[in-house]
């Protein structure tokens, strides 16, 4: 138990490090909405200036004006995370960002998901209030004769006053309801922005993208019409309070009773007005940055991209080597690809498998869906006879964009796990360190790379293995092998098929792969890969990186927080992981 109490606070502090700066900043975005929250509820249902607005409406329309300030801060927020050139100015300088700063960035998609469930919760709420203050609305112009609710409604049928209840018409419930929904222009865009958002929420599960990613795409492309919907909604201003000079004339304590309401001069008629709309001034500044991000990908889309070789590999995997004039791009990198000849409007990201140093740019493509095998069939992959270079299709590319892979060489030690199709940004780092350690490895601060590879069948990434043998060979003719350590462990095999081949385990080269280094079976027991880790390189900075699913990257953000140690001076992990 002393042990375990020891441990504790350093368990808290590696927490800190790891994950303190993401949960400071939900926390603090958190904070700034339950302060609007707050801010808006307190003013609507206490303020005076709403008083008579609350004869009508009650306590629905603070529930209401609530969660509509939420709605604007959020909406504020949710196109800058998916603001990738931005993302990738701010990753890149220096003077900005740093470390920390950059690993906040790389979960940039995963704030804008809480964001927009933000939007989700409030725009829920904001729905369901209205839904009882049209009731309430519609019931007091035509039913509430004799009451302070009727007197209020009817202000605004005769000259000189101004209206509080936006309902004119007097069209019971439900038909009085339908037409607020479907006649004014507040009802209108509400119906309109809540199904968009319907539609966008739902294609964005994890099914929807994988399976459907055309249904995802275009669906996703809705929130042109939510944003546009967003900023006209308060324009018809039917949210109306008492105005600042009719409450100096009209006291609403000394006003009571509204039966004596312009027939005594200490009591006038109250006047109102609506608020004038405020949701442009919240998303102006993030729509123009996001149409200048959308013209700068147009812009760089145009520019010229050459194929220069189309490799197949088994098992439904394929190879695209492309030139672009000018085209500069980092380790771990991705950028988006889009074929005319498949679909004209499709953009699809693949990351980067060559290295900064080679004269070209590839990504593997693995077939999944219509898209990847129409752009399979075009650069005539299910041809047999050679394809002359000027028969393979247009590709248009937008890119490339940053992610946590370019942080490896800021570190002296670095592990990197890649689970499937999830090995492609490790091409590319291994290639650039490898260039780099050919050319200067005394200048490199990269000193030792752990590299884990977890698939169901290595044969369907043969030329990730092929890359891994080149790299065994040239680091076994420069004596330097132990620049890179990688386990490769086949997790679908079961142990018919492992014992088949271990039968093979004392032969120089492993049956399956072709390299020195045997293939292993199952998973690997992180706790002891960390441990170990930690005890050759006890004062190091380790970073950690995976392209994976999110049940590996938990088990690793665990294990990474778990073996650094309580000592600043000691072994630190720090996790990163790819997004797109």
């Amino acid at each position: 138990s002393t042990k375990v109490s020891a441990k504790a606070p350093a368990i808290m502090g590696n927490w800190l490090i790891n994950e303190g700066p993401s949960v400071f900043v939900i926390l603090v975005w958190l904070a700034i909405n339950a302060y609007l929250f707050v801010n808006a509820y307190l003013v609507y249902n206490d303020g005076i200036k709403y008083h008579y607005s609350r004869q009508i409406y009650g306590e629905a329309l603070a529930w209401a004006r609530a969660p509509a300030a939420c709605l604007n801060f959020n909406c504020m927020l949710i196109l800058l995370p998916v603001c990738r050139n931005l993302l990738s100015f701010l990753r890149g300088s220096s003077v900005c960002c740093g470390r920390n700063i950059r690993r906040q960035l790389d979960r940039n998609l995963t704030f804008h998901k809480m964001v927009a469930w933000m939007i989700a919760l409030h725009t829920t709420i904001h729905t369901a209030a209205h839904l009882f203050n049209v009731e309430r609305c519609v019931d007091a112009r035509v039913e509430a004769n004799g009451t302070i609710q009727a007197v209020l409604s009817d202000l605004g049928d005769n000259e000189n006053e101004s209206y509080l209840n936006f309902v004119r018409s007097k069209v019971p419930n439900p038909v009085g309801g339908l037409n607020v929904a479907f006649t004014f222009l507040a009802g209108l865009t509400g119906v309109v922005i809540t199904l968009a958002l319907i539609l966008i929420i739902t294609s964005s599960t994890e099914t929807i993208r994988r399976s459907y990613f055309e249904v995802f795409w275009f669906t996703h492309h809705l929130f042109i019409v939510f944003f546009i919907g967003l900023v006209i909604h308060g324009v018809g201003r039917i949210v109306r309070g008492q105005t600042d000079g009719s409450l100096r004339e009209h006291n609403i304590t000394l006003c009571t009773d509204y039966t004596i309401w312009g027939r005594n001069s200490t009591c006038p008629k109250p006047q109102f007005a609506g608020n004038a709309p405020v949701t442009w001034k919240w998303v102006l500044g993030p729509m123009i940055l996001y149409v200048l991000e959308r013209l700068l990908r147009f812009w760089r889309s145009n520019q010229k991209v050459v194929i220069t070789k189309v490799v197949t590999h088994p098992f439904k995997t394929y190879e695209i080597q492309m030139k672009q004039k000018g085209f500069k791009m980092e380790v771990g990198q991705y950028i988006f690809v889009q074929c005319p000849e498949v679909s004209k409007l499709e953009w699809h990201p693949f990351t980067l498998t060559s290295a900064p140093e080679e004269d070209y740019f590839s990504i593997h493509i693995r077939i999944v869906g219509d898209w990847t095998e129409g752009l399979f069939k075009a650069c005539g992959c299910d041809k047999t006879e050679f394809q002359e270079a000027w028969k393979l299709p247009k590709i248009a590319v937008d890119g490339p964009f940053g992610t946590a892979s370019e942080d490896v060489f800021s570190y002296e030690v670095a592990v990197l796990v890649g689970a499937g199709i999830g090995v492609t940004p490790f091409a590319s780092i291994l290639k650039s360190v490898w260039y780099k350690y050919l050319n200067n490895a005394d200048t490199l601060r990269l000193k030792k790379i752990y590299f884990y590879w977890l698939c169901r069948d290595t044969h369907a990434f043969e030329w990730f293995a092929d890359l891994l043998q080149s790299l065994e060979t040239q680091l076994q003719e420069r004596n330097h092998t132990d620049f890179l350590s990688y386990n490769i462990y086949l997790t679908g095999w079961d142990e018919s098929q492992a014992t088949h081949f271990t039968v093979h385990h004392d032969q120089d080269k492993d049956v399956i792969t072709g390299l020195t280094q045997k293939t292993l079976y199952g998973r690997p027991n992180w706790d002891n890969e960390f441990k170990n880790i930690a005890s050759t390189h006890p004062s190091s900075r380790v970073g950690v990186f995976l392209c994976g699913p999110e049940s590996l990257a938990e088990t690793l953000s665990k294990q990474s927080i778990s073996n650094s140690s309580a000592d600043p001076r000691g072994v630190h992990f720090i996790f990163n992981k790819e997004n797109f």
